[in-house]
């Protein structure tokens, strides 16, 4: 049994190499690949704003608890359901899949545990685990079969949909005219004219904005080196129309960072391109112009003001350790009341929300299992890091300070799902010429 079992393993791919190691590739059936395709384009491209137009209240407080789960989340669900069955023995295929991504199965477990304690407890939160982790780990695990053409049409789908996203940013700037605006139970915030675009709340499309340049500069390696300087100026550009400061910045830090140590690695070892440097002076000439030019007609006059003024964001993040003074012990570790928790924020002006994900989910539902969750967590970055080639350390290192910056994972969200397909997608590690080929057929028992 034991041998039977290691044979499959092998063919199947159970024991995943290093990032950067060619393997082959397996084969999916056609519905689960388009489906992946059209699932992964859901997810980047309807915001709440969108849903709302067709009776979808996803964004809000009110109405049919179904609709707070975002429509790519039950694609995920649906898709995994019908690779499962139609590998004719649907728990043998997830013991493979969670062999495959142990950290990611146990992600998928520990949302779908404090689900329970959280329904249990009548706590708020219960979408925000579905959506924000479930949906994120199963997707994981549904990529790891490593499927080439399922990658390919992921990448295209990803530079169509951001392009896309950033053009219509960049409308909506012009013109001060939303198309999809933010909605909370269907009003709009009229006095906020950020760029909504096709990902709803400005901050949301900054941050994956954020992290798609700096995938750019380090990954997407199948993209040409005109395309990839191209779709990075228009999506710094879109930056401002989302006007997200901290996003922004670092953006332009970790990204000049990392371009000048290229730059001095690659004068360090002689191999420097005559004509991307030819390229590089040129753009590095031009840009200051285009800058002050920009200035001149008032594109940046909307992101300075954000600067300027932010709306008391900075005061919160000093405010919000002051409810800690008001709680005791027990409810430290177990979760306070909930309604003390919300007399506390509006008491203390925070009722815009609680700018830390870790703060939030201690003070809404305690710190046993903000510990237990942060430590699926990390070890779920850690896991999908190592599927990705090693430039993957840019994006993450620009995650993991923008998602302290907001409440992020601790509320309802996809980013993290975004950030786990634009690190599989665009970091994916060179592959050999590959032959698909199917998974053997399950001998119905689970492995020893």
């Amino acid at each position: 049994m034991a041998a039977s079992w290691s044979a499959s393993a092998s063919n199947l791919g159970a024991a995943a190499p290093r990032a950067g190691t060619p393997i082959s590739g397996t084969s999916v059936d056609a519905l689960t690949r388009f489906g992946l395709i059209a699932a992964v384009a859901v997810l980047f491209s309807i915001s709440g704003g969108m849903l709302w137009l067709v009776g979808y209240n996803y964004d809000g407080l009110f109405g049919n608890p179904a609709t707070k789960i975002h429509p790519s989340t039950y694609l995920i669900v649906l898709l995994l359901a019908w690779r499962s069955c139609a590998s004719g023995n649907p728990v043998g295929h997830i013991v493979h899949l969670a062999d495959r991504r142990p950290a990611s199965a146990l992600m998928a477990a520990i949302s779908i545990v404090l689900l329970v304690v959280v329904i249990a407890r009548q706590r708020p939160g219960m979408a925000g685990m579905i959506d924000t982790f479930v949906a994120a780990a199963l997707l994981v695990l549904m990529l790891s079969e490593d499927d080439e053409r399922t990658f390919a049409g992921l990448q295209t789908v990803v530079h169509v949909v951001m392009t896309a996203n950033a053009l219509l940013a960049l409308f909506e700037f012009a013109t001060k005219t939303l198309i999809f605006p933010y909605r909370l139970d269907g009003v709009a915030f009229t006095t906020d004219l950020r760029s909504s675009a096709l990902q709803g709340h400005p901050l949301a499309n900054a941050m994956v904005t954020s992290i798609y340049v700096l995938a750019l500069l380090s990954g997407a390696r199948s993209l040409s080196m005109p395309v990839r300087i191209g779709l990075i100026g228009l999506q710094c550009a879109a930056l401002v129309a989302f006007g997200g400061r901290t996003a922004m910045v670092t953006t332009v830090v970790l990204g000049g960072c990392y371009l000048l140590f290229q730059g001095i690695t690659k004068l360090r070892q002689g191999r420097v391109n005559l004509l991307g440097a030819a390229l590089g002076f040129m753009l590095a000439a031009l840009l200051p112009v285009v800058i002050i030019v920009a200035a001149y007609l008032g594109f940046f006059d909307a992101l300075l003001e954000r600067f300027v003024s932010d709306s008391g964001s900075a005061n919160a993040r000093v405010e919000m350790f002051e409810l800690f003074k008001h709680l005791e012990l027990r409810d430290l570790i177990v979760g306070p009341d909930v309604d003390l928790i919300d007399s506390l924020r509006r008491i203390n002006g925070l009722e815009q929300g609680i700018e830390n994900p870790i703060i939030r989910t201690v003070l809404y539902q305690g710190a046993f299992f903000t510990l237990l969750l942060t430590f699926g967590f990390v070890l779920f970055l850690f896991e999908v890091a190592r599927r990705c080639h090693p430039g993957i350390w840019l994006p993450m290192l620009g995650w993991v300070i923008l998602i302290n910056t907001s409440e992020s994972v601790a509320s309802k969200t996809t980013l993290l799902t975004k950030f786990v397909v634009l690190a599989l997608v665009l970091y994916r590690p060179a592959r050999a010429a590959f032959r698909p080929v199917s998974p053997p057929a399950w001998s119905g028992q689970a492995p020893r």
